[in-house]
């Protein structure tokens, strides 16, 4: 059984979709803790409904960002996880946060990267006058969304979509992905050691 730490920062819509899937005795994933940097995220609140612990370390409580990193590395690695999934969250990890959990540590993102990558990419998708974008799943590494990739899947920017409307059609297929690499990772079918490597 495939253990995962999700680490939020918002609303949590993939971290739901997650615990749904894992709710199935037939998935082969359980989330053991949702962390947080923001003790009041919405998210929260499907980790206690499915009784999942949770923690939360806050940027504002530290000197640096080092020495937040180390404290978010400490409640993570105290659930000892094969996979560490960031969903919706927004702060760049410290390096050293990275190179201890990477390549077992991925991210959903809201764009067919290399496109549109960063905090606003369904934004910078709608000023562009993109006529499509995406979602990917990503392994991190200390770049901002330059990991390889795991998967991605196009979606058309229709005409006059403003960037709620299209994010709204991107988070269905960011869950899927996120639910499917899961899974593949649990069955032994996506080796993000080798997916790293090459």
């Amino acid at each position: 059984m495939l253990s995962v730490v999700v680490l939020i920062s918002g609303g949590g819509s993939n971290l739901r979709a997650l615990l749904e899937a894992a709710a199935d005795a037939e998935y082969p994933a359980r989330i053991v803790a949702v962390g947080t940097d923001r003790p009041d995220a919405e998210g929260l609140r499907h980790a206690e409904e499915f009784g999942i612990p949770t923690f939360s370390v806050a940027l504002s409580d530290f000197e640096s960002r080092a020495a937040w990193g180390d404290e978010l590395l400490n409640q993570i690695r105290q659930w000892q996880p094969d996979l560490t999934v960031l969903s919706g969250f927004m702060r760049l990890l410290p390096a050293g946060v990275v190179e201890a959990l990477s390549p077992h540590l991925i991210n959903t993102h809201p764009a067919f990267l290399p496109e549109f990558p960063g905090a606003h990419a369904v934004r910078d998708a709608v000023a562009a006058g993109a006529t499509q974008t995406g979602a990917s799943l990503i392994v991190v590494d200390n770049g901002v969304d330059t990991g390889p990739i795991i998967a991605r899947e196009r979606i058309a920017v229709e005409p006059g979509d403003t960037e709620a409307a299209l994010h709204e059609r991107i988070k269905p297929v960011e869950r899927r992905l996120l639910i499917q690499a899961v899974l593949d990772i649990a069955n032994g079918n996506l080796d993000l050691k080798e997916l790293a490597r090459a």
